[in-house]
């Protein structure tokens, strides 16, 4: 007999079962959100949550090494009849009055300039204008305060040399608010033009030519075409101006000699922020220094409802 050779295929194992689709369709749902999670619990964390904390707190005598008394809606009673906090209040408003409009109108006018004047080495012009923007706060109010000073300063060497008697800015009400303001738009004028001049490239140079052809001058085409077409940068420019304006805190903080968190014995310029300071961190109050918190976070809430009733405005319009 002849012997058969058999040969065993084999054994291939079972496939895996299928995945069902709902729980395919859960994940692929799932995975997007997980991405974006880190940001929204660090938000959570270090931005909603200290948010929320500061008017829990603003409804109590806290003490942060002593008790914690409920007293309701009295640190915003004190603060409404608190003299102090109506004059940092003027003086927030005075410093950004002062800062805020000569900074825009001198941006949009030197983006209009750059952009249409032939000028050689014109990116080198235009980077230049961010060495303000980079440049240490600090070292902007020593140089700053060193111009300014009453007895050696260059401009009340300028002033000498018409007549007029030196002006001691950081002592004064004005001088303090005059000082301040000139740091606010020295370091921040060079980024706002960079904003309107990027805005600006957009604009076909055909709708100028045009403009040109037809009589127009270059008041004219500045008004009709340039400031138009700035409109959505400019409300932006405003509105993030006024906001960090009603936040400013530095500034006035570096200038003052001897009382760094009043800005002066008089509180000439103390701004709502280092009052907000003062209270919570030097005289740790900070239940009545939340109350102030409260108070800033309303404003900036009412100039972000003028953004949006200007923007829909803008969009209504076209």
């Amino acid at each position: 007999m002849t012997a058969v050779a058999v040969t065993l295929a084999p054994v291939r194992p079972a496939p895996p079962p299928p995945v069902p689709r709902t729980y395919r369709g859960l994940g692929e749902r799932l995975a997007p959100y997980a991405y974006i999670a880190p940001f929204f619990i660090i938000f959570a964390v270090f931005g909603l949550f200290p948010f929320a904390f500061t008017f829990y707190v603003a409804l109590f005598d806290w003490n942060p090494i002593g008790d914690q008394v409920f007293i309701g809606v009295d640190n915003f009673t004190r603060m409404f009849g608190d003299p102090r906090f109506w004059n940092a209040a003027g003086n927030t408003v005075s410093i950004w009055a002062l800062s805020t409009i000569p900074q825009l109108l001198l941006a949009l006018v030197l983006a209009h300039v750059l952009n249409h004047a032939r000028l050689r080495f014109a990116l080198f012009f235009r980077m230049s204008m961010l060495v303000p923007y980079v440049t240490s706060v600090a070292a902007t109010a020593i140089v700053f305060v060193q111009l300014f000073d009453r007895d050696y300063g260059l401009l009340n060497w300028l002033l000498g040399l018409v007549g007029v008697q030196p002006v001691d800015f950081v002592q004064s009400t004005w001088g303090s608010h005059v000082l301040i303001a000139t740091m606010v738009i020295w370091r921040w004028f060079g980024y706002t033009t960079l904003l309107y001049l990027a805005s600006l490239q957009a604009v076909p140079r055909a709708i100028y030519e045009a403009a040109a052809i037809d009589g127009a001058g270059a008041w004219q085409r500045f008004r009709h075409i340039t400031v138009p077409s700035l409109r959505p940068v400019i409300i932006f420019t405003v509105v993030t101006s006024t906001i960090g304006g009603l936040q400013i805190f530095t500034e006035p903080l570096l200038i003052a000699t001897g009382a760094p968190l009043t800005c002066g014995a008089v509180r000439q310029c103390q701004t709502l922020t280092l009052f907000l300071y003062e209270q919570g961190f030097g005289q740790f109050e900070f239940g009545y220094g939340s109350a102030v918190g409260v108070a800033l976070f309303v404003m900036v809430v009412a100039i972000a409802a003028v953004n949006y009733l200007l923007s829909s405005r803008i969009r209504a319009d076209r």
